[in-house]
């Protein structure tokens, strides 16, 4: 217990006095994080890559453990292969930070050098095995571990937009990661998260708003890579049957973050890495919080996910563990919900109310396509065209095929308020639809029923032209009685 009390202070101080002395060589070789764009909320320049002073007093702190009689430093030499093996790891998401924030890398470049640092770690033994009693087969482990690493480092990225909200939620995390390894007797996993919470303890001083330095990419990527190491660990030294939600439910709130931003910018069909103005803290600033209330709300929301890992940690009861799950389930929908995101919203609203119609009429297209292909004359292409128009739910359609008019205009109101469109063909031929807005019915399905129309009426209708040129006259008057001119028939598609 002391070695853990001095590690955690030896890296409060170093990161209390390392930190304004990077900050000041930072303001003086020009390195700042400069406003602008919607995401950045603060409005003047401030220096980043305060995470080296975080990376120098984590490291400075078991150094000094280990020129000192105790049983911290002994502990740290009998794990010294661990350490080692996972050192080039650490450097390597350091180095792809530190990149980040000098040269600004391409998002595949800065993914590159996130999954590179992972399988360094898989290989230094920071290894998932299985999850909810599923052993994963030796070819998906890397997969898993790689995938899990890199996603915390991102995670902890994107959720460093105000200022000290990163840095809190990783002594929060880090926090509960120590509690669960003491309360397991696991000395090793809390004296390796001890000292990374009093260097960002010490670093909050600074980081806090109003900020005067930020973590930068090289910080939140180390902090988030780090956690995510040691939320395997976490999980490997539990028995219960969710091992991995404990550290999952530890870091729930850059994780929520993370996964938001994928599924949003999937369902707005945009590019994933592109950074925007939807994360959490920017929905909440939105709603009229500040960013210091945004802040110190987040870090009751990450208080919470640790209070409940710390329960799943303790709790080997299955169905306990799984109450919790509910609870935090239940947790995160209605902290969504609060969020109003417009995207869910949209999803929400067309899986229960426009999917099933939308369903019925990609099938009546469907099926509209097929007859229309069938059809052994002019008149059946438009008692179909007709019959689908009716089913979509138009009110009026006129067409002319081969030249030949269907259908009629009725005579308009001028005060009825309706739309129209229409799609010319060939040769003169056109399709014209009407919609008066007081329908009863709306219509759907619009444009790909013009897209249906256009795609195969023009090739039928070429079609049937082909097959009548090679009939006999008399085969000609009989297969296409149309020729002999008829009143035209009602282009009214009232539903029946």
């Amino acid at each position: 217990m002391y070695s853990l009390g001095l590690v955690a202070a030896l890296a409060f101080g170093f990161s209390l006095a390392l930190t304004p002395v990077l900050r000041d060589w930072l303001v003086y070789a020009k390195i700042f994080d400069k406003p602008g764009g919607s995401r950045k909320v603060h409005a003047t320049g401030i220096p980043r890559m305060g995470g080296v002073a975080v990376a120098i007093s984590y490291a400075l702190a078991y150094l000094v453990l280990l020129i000192m009689p105790l049983s911290g430093g002994a502990l740290i030499q009998t794990n010294e292969r661990l350490v080692l093996n996972l050192l080039p790891a650490v450097i390597a998401i350091l180095l792809t930070g530190l990149l980040d924030d000098i040269l600004d890398l391409r998002p595949l470049s800065k993914l590159s050098g996130q999954v590179c640092a992972g399988a360094l770690a898989y290989m230094g033994g920071v290894r998932i095995h299985s999850m909810a009693g599923f052993e994963f087969p030796w070819w998906l482990e890397p997969l898993i571990t790689i995938a899990w690493l890199v996603l915390c480092a991102n995670a902890f990225n994107l959720i460093d937009g105000i200022d000290g909200l990163a840095t809190g939620l990783g002594i929060l995390a880090s926090l509960s990661i120590l509690l669960s390894g003491l309360m397991k007797g696991d000395l090793t996993l809390a004296l390796a998260t001890a000292p990374l919470i009093g260097a960002l303890l010490g670093f909050l001083r600074y980081n806090f708003n109003p900020a005067s330095i930020f973590l930068g990419d090289c910080g939140s990527l180390f902090i988030g890579f780090l956690l995510g190491c040691y939320g395997v660990i976490w999980s490997e030294k539990s028995t219960a049957l969710f091992g991995m939600a404990a550290p999952l439910m530890a870091l729930a709130l850059p994780l929520l973050d993370v996964g938001l931003s994928i599924v949003r910018r999937l369902i707005n069909n945009a590019p994933v890495f592109r950074g925007d103005r939807g994360h959490i803290h920017h929905r909440l600033i939105d709603r009229g919080y500040t960013p210091r209330e945004v802040t110190l709300l987040l870090y009751a929301v990450c208080g919470l996910g640790a209070t409940l890992s710390l329960l799943q940690s303790v709790f080997q009861n299955h169905r306990i563990s799984a109450l919790l799950l509910v609870v935090f389930g239940a947790a995160v929908f209605v902290g969504v919900q609060y969020l109003a995101y417009a995207e869910f919203e949209a999803v929400r609203r067309f899986l229960w109310l426009d999917f099933r119609p939308a369903l019925r009429a990609h099938v009546i297209l469907e099926a509209f396509e097929r007859t229309l292909v069938k059809a052994r004359s002019v008149e059946e292409c438009w008692e179909t065209l007709q019959m689908a128009g009716r089913h979509l739910g138009y009110t009026e359609m006129n067409v002319c095929l081969s030249g030949e008019r269907f259908g009629h205009v009725s005579a308009r109101d001028p005060d009825l308020t309706c739309w129209q469109m229409r799609l010319n063909l060939m040769n003169g031929d056109f399709v014209n639809i009407t919609q008066r807005v007081d329908s009863s019915e709306l219509p759907v399905l619009v444009v790909p029923f013009i897209a249906a129309v256009r795609r195969v009426v023009p090739l039928k209708l070429a079609e049937l032209e082909r097959e009548l040129s090679e009939l006999p006259v008399r085969q000609k008057m009989a297969a296409r009685p149309d020729l002999i001119r008829r009143a035209p028939t009602s282009g009214a598609l009232e539903a029946k």
